[in-house]
């Protein structure tokens, strides 16, 4: 199936069901940038970690 196809397979759908898949494609992304944030987050303090470096309240 072609990009246009699926535009255009998504335009014949009605309102209700287009509504239902657009919420449920914005979750999905919404789950995504914070499961990307942990992974990036977690990278951080590894590399932290595997340099040595320690952060203390004095850092603030």
């Amino acid at each position: 199936m072609t990009l246009q196809e699926i535009i255009n397979y998504i335009e014949s759908l009605p309102t209700k069901e287009r509504d239902y898949l657009f919420e449920f494609l914005r979750k999905k992304k919404e789950e995504s940038r914070e499961d990307n944030f942990w992974q990036g987050l977690q990278k951080f303090r590894s590399v932290i970690q595997s340099g040595g470096i320690i952060f203390t309240d004095d850092d603030n």
